[in-house]
């Protein structure tokens, strides 16, 4: 098991799961687990986290739900997505925050301080969970500087925890 704590885990009631999956339905435009799944929220270090059955697919950041990387694999969102090119993803992999020039695409929806999910230009596949700190229109001008504060990456305590 890895280092992340996990504390004060319990279940949700129909109405706040109802509440969440709507709210992340309506942010990233697909279905996600609804009140007749098994849903618990627990802290941990860093922020809150969402189990359905025994996988964390989703997060608590800053008061704002958003899918983990397991949960991007499992439901496949398009919405509020950022592309990188295939030089920033051992970064991103890493951890780093990334940087307006390494970036390709970006949703046009996204707003500055949005959770965003960004994934590889190849593959798209998802590499990490971050904070926008530029609109979607902003990004995609790949202008220099840091662009997205990276939350949660492939490789780090919570991606651990589910392996």
């Amino acid at each position: 098991m890895a280092d992340i704590m996990i504390r004060k885990r319990k279940r949700m009631r129909e109405k706040e799961i109802k509440s969440l999956s709507k709210n992340l339905q309506e942010l990233l435009g697909i279905p996600v687990f609804d009140e007749k799944d098994a849903v618990d929220i627990a802290e941990s270090s860093d922020y809150n986290v969402i189990f359905v059955g025994q996988d964390i697919l989703a997060l608590i950041y800053e008061d704002k739900p958003f899918l983990t990387i397991r949960g991007i694999l499992k439901y496949r969102p398009e919405a509020k997505s950022v592309t990188v090119d295939m030089g920033a993803v051992p970064y991103v992999t890493n951890g780093a925050d990334v940087m307006g020039p390494g970036i390709t695409d970006a949703d046009e929806s996204i707003a500055e301080g949005d959770l965003v999910w960004i994934k590889d230009v190849r593959n798209g596949a998802p590499l990490a969970i971050g904070k926008a700190l530029r609109s979607g229109a902003e990004l995609k001008q790949k202008s220099g500087g840091k662009a997205i504060k990276t939350v949660h990456y492939v490789g780090d305590k919570l991606w651990k925890t589910g392996e």
